[in-house]
């Protein structure tokens, strides 16, 4: 039984859709909330005729990660803004993402120079590599090309890829 009680206890990675446009608010609720979340953004500016500005760009749109007990994970659906868990075909419960994965991802996100980009399609397996130089340095992914330029990729499971362009000199095989 003790296993049993320790599943409702344990925290895991989920990816929750929510409202368009609200994925921001959704955020600052779960913070007040105490609930860990972490929505994938990247700052950039943005021109306008009369002004420049930085912004946050939302990486994936209407899709945000929190980290939940079976308790927790209930209580977000009641949020009018939640909308449901990410299920796989063919499955019944919310999918779980790997702790590593989320950890790469969100490394990749914090210390990345360039724009990180989010692709849903499932690129195709390439060389295992480790980033040798610069302030991704230490982050393992695949070695990738993306329109024809090299770039390093972190695999989310069943969701898509986080790129980066890189120089194939600033990576080793790992």
């Amino acid at each position: 039984m003790v296993n049993d009680s320790n599943k409702e206890t344990e925290r895991r990675w989920l990816a929750a859709y929510v409202k368009m446009h609200h994925e921001k608010k959704v955020r600052d609720r779960l913070t007040a909330m105490g609930i860990e979340s972490f929505l994938p953004v990247q700052k950039e500016i943005r021109q306008w005729s009369d002004r420049k500005k930085e912004v946050e760009r939302v990486l994936i749109s209407m899709m945000i990660f929190v980290k939940v007990n079976r308790e927790e994970q209930q209580r977000l659906l009641l949020l009018p803004a939640v909308l449901r868990y990410m299920v796989l075909r063919g499955e019944h419960t919310p999918t779980v993402i790997p702790e590593g994965q989320m950890e790469r991802f969100r490394f990749m996100l914090d210390y990345s120079d360039s724009t990180v980009s989010f692709n849903a399609c499932d690129l195709q397996p390439g060389e295992q590599v480790i980033v040798i130089k610069g302030p991704l340095k230490g982050l393992t992914g695949e070695l990738v090309k993306v329109d024809g330029k090299s770039g390093i990729a972190i695999r989310i499971e069943r969701l898509g890829c986080a790129t980066v362009e890189m120089s194939p000199g600033m990576v080793e095989k790992v």
